[in-house]
């Protein structure tokens, strides 16, 4: 039964549960069905071990976001932490940049969904067919969102309850048909050749593999749609990255174990593999799960994106005030319209450049995201409720290390990106007039919180 609340209802929040599946969604996606290819052919069978590394590594700065969302329970996520941190311009700025990843995000995976549809269905080849399917998704997606949390929260956890079924039954049969001489070569040839060609190698299946665990960060964005999120957040978030790290693994393992080098040449390799040790069946139950999965990433990002670009302009005036409109659904229908025409716009590009651009955006809001941590434990400005981060500086002192170390594999035109973005930005900034109600609110707010944050100390 669908629950539509009226306008003097209060709408209902999203539960645990709801916000685990919101988080799964948001990080298993076309990534884990479609790059463990490529993966391997850098890594052969270290690329396991690659994998754990960079899910400890990006597990850092998971961390870091579960600090700060235990201290905010605003929505916004990186650009609110920005805005409390270094102030308005920066917090603008930053979100931007993150709504912009969401579009990326949810235009990379509309793409990878028509990609996957093409290889069994010829039709999605012509390009008017390809083009109607991708703006009836983003209009689907749309509808589904201006009906508020009820539909939201049915389709979100049929999808990751489902992607996360389709996984387990990858490794569970697949771990029967495993070939031991598929463990070899452990390491390519060429990473052996001496030390620079082997960081070349780690640093080429690092990028791919980063990629699978970047969702995450769009957990706090809807923070105010949920029960309790300066305790939920942060506890969904490490549940997530603990369940994704090991799915990933294994499914990486059980995928070598397969096909071992041919793995490198598929081009949809869990499907690819299955479908070589128990046949068609095998090939189709991996591509219906691939479909839904990819499917439950992008309805992710199109109910997380909107509330966030919503909430630039409803907390703190950052963004004309019509931006943030809601209706009795409590569904910001301005931010969806906003979003799906310019996630419309992205549809046209590629995957892989859509890929370079989420993983910029990512890191252009990861760092502005762990200095805060590391200020606001310096100050004890904000403090934590439900959560706390152990280890004073070292854990975000890392994740900053690891967050510079992407710059090393962005290329050129990805980087002209997003400066073109950052300099319009800026420049649209100067032009919104600031409303200097929402500034004496927040510096209020900002006096209470050091309050009670020198009464901790």
């Amino acid at each position: 039964m669908i629950i539509i609340a009226s306008q003097n209802s209060v709408p209902k929040k999203l539960s645990f549960i709801s916000i685990y599946f919101l988080g799964i969604n948001g990080v298993i996606g076309s990534g884990t069905f479609l790059l463990p290819s490529v993966i391997y052919r850098y890594m052969n069978l270290s690329a396991v071990a690659v994998l754990l590394c960079t899910a400890i590594t990006v597990s850092l700065i998971a961390l870091c976001y579960a600090d700060m969302s235990s201290r905010f329970t605003g929505s916004g996520a990186a650009w609110l932490y920005s805005y409390h941190a270094f102030g308005r311009f920066t917090g603008y700025e930053l979100g931007i940049f993150t709504w912009f990843l969401g579009c990326c995000t949810l235009s990379a995976e509309i793409v990878a969904l028509l990609t996957t549809l093409k290889s069994f269905l010829p039709v999605f080849k012509n390009p008017v067919v390809y083009g109607v399917g991708a703006l009836g998704l983003i209009l689907l997606f749309a509808l589904i969102n201006f009906y508020g949390r009820s539909i939201v929260k049915v389709v979100n956890n049929v999808s990751a309850a489902a992607k996360i079924l389709t996984l387990i039954i990858f490794i569970a049969v697949g771990v029967f048909f495993i070939h031991k001489a598929n463990f070899t070569p452990i390491i390519p040839q060429a990473a052996l050749k001496g030390p620079m060609p082997f960081l070349h190698h780690f640093g080429s299946a690092f990028t791919p593999i980063f990629y699978l665990f970047t969702g995450f960060s769009f957990l706090p964005i809807a923070a105010q749609q949920m029960n309790n999120p300066e305790k939920n957040i942060p506890r969904v978030l490490i549940a997530v990255m603990v369940s994704v790290t090991i799915l990933d693994a294994l499914m990486m393992t059980v995928a070598v174990g397969l096909s071992g080098i041919k793995l490198g040449s598929y081009s949809t390799p869990l499907a690819n593999a299955l479908g070589t040790a128990i046949g068609k069946w095998g090939y189709a139950i991996i591509i219906f799960g691939m479909l839904i999965s990819i499917f439950g990433v992008a309805f992710s990002a199109s109910f997380n994106t909107p509330s966030l670009i919503a909430s630039m302009a409803n907390e703190h005036g950052m963004l004309p005030k019509f931006v943030g409109k809601k209706n009795k659904h409590d569904a910001p229908w301005v931010g969806i319209i906003l979003t799906s025409i310019l996630s419309a716009l992205f549809s046209t590009q590629s995957y892989l450049f859509l890929v370079n651009c989420t993983v910029l955006a990512s890191f252009i809001q990861y760092v502005p995201t762990i200095l805060a941590v590391i200020k606001f434990k310096h100050s004890n400005e904000y403090p934590t409720h439900g959560f706390k981060l152990p280890g004073k500086y070292w854990i975000p002192g890392l994740a900053l290390l690891v967050s510079c170390y992407m710059i090393t594999n962005f290329t050129s035109k990805t980087l002209l990106v997003g400066t073109v973005i950052a300099v319009l930005a800026a420049v649209a900034y100067f032009f919104i007039k600031r409303d200097r109600k929402f500034e004496e609110k927040h510096d209020k707010w900002l006096k209470e919180l050091q309050e009670e944050g020198q009464k901790l100390k």
